[in-house]
């Protein structure tokens, strides 16, 4: 299969479903990772400009461990909103993966980029398909399953399914610790160590699950994507 995980920032989906990315990578699927805004106002420390720089040199070497092609939506940070441009970059995100399932942020979640991203995927993924909505892309042809990965904490989700990271927890780690320009951020912002913030979620989820170690997700139900067919790792 392809899948494309679509996160908001540079890090969302590092954080919140890739240790189930390493698992379809390590067992032959194409991973695609879209962060849809480029991470330019996430730091104390640079300039918008040199941040998005920085961060986008980082989402590459980050996708490059599990040998994921990194896509750039295009959006500043705080700028993701719910108009027909915006449908459109994400319909074409869409298009250049053509995936079979797509993953992307709960539409609870906590942040406007985040809640946004999520509105806008669920509508792309259904006219990215249709030949007459023309675009800088080809339409794909298919309409993709669609999965919401877990919210920062798990606040306000409940999950429907689990995957099992237990043998890529340590993947996941290595791919959010390439985001070293947000490390620091993410202490002085929400006073969370990386490293050690994941692997606490991961452990709570595997609880759940009865693994040591999982991600939790729910699914888009509607028709005409089965319902019956389990396609998480």
């Amino acid at each position: 299969m392809r899948i494309l995980a679509i996160g908001a920032h540079p890090d969302d989906a590092e954080m919140l479903c890739a240790g189930t990315l390493a698992k379809y990578s390590r067992e032959g699927h194409e991973v695609f990772i879209c962060h849809v805004c480029d991470g330019n106002k996430g730091s104390m420390v640079y300039g918008s400009e040199e941040l998005a720089k920085i961060r986008r040199k980082e989402a590459l070497s980050s996708a490059g461990i599990i040998g994921a092609t990194s896509i750039w939506g295009g959006f500043s940070d705080g700028e993701v909103v719910l108009d027909l441009d915006s449908r459109i970059k994400i319909i074409d995100v869409l298009r250049q993966a053509n995936p079979d399932l797509l993953i992307t942020h709960y539409p609870g979640d906590y942040h406007s980029d985040h809640i946004n991203v999520s509105k806008l995927v669920f509508e792309a993924s259904y006219l990215a398909n249709l030949k007459l909505w023309k675009t800088e892309y080809p339409a794909t042809g298919k309409l993709p399953y669609l999965y919401y990965m877990d919210t920062l904490a798990g606040i306000n989700f409940e999950p429907g399914e689990y995957v099992d990271i237990s043998d890529t927890i340590d993947t996941k780690i290595e791919m959010m610790m390439k985001m070293q320009s947000q490390l620091g951020w993410l202490k002085e912002m929400h006073d969370s160590d990386a490293p050690d913030f994941l692997r606490a979620v991961a452990k709570f989820r595997g609880f759940q699950a009865g693994v040591p170690y999982a991600e939790a997700f729910c699914q888009q139900k509607m028709y005409p994507q089965g319902l019956t067919r389990r396609l998480l790792p």
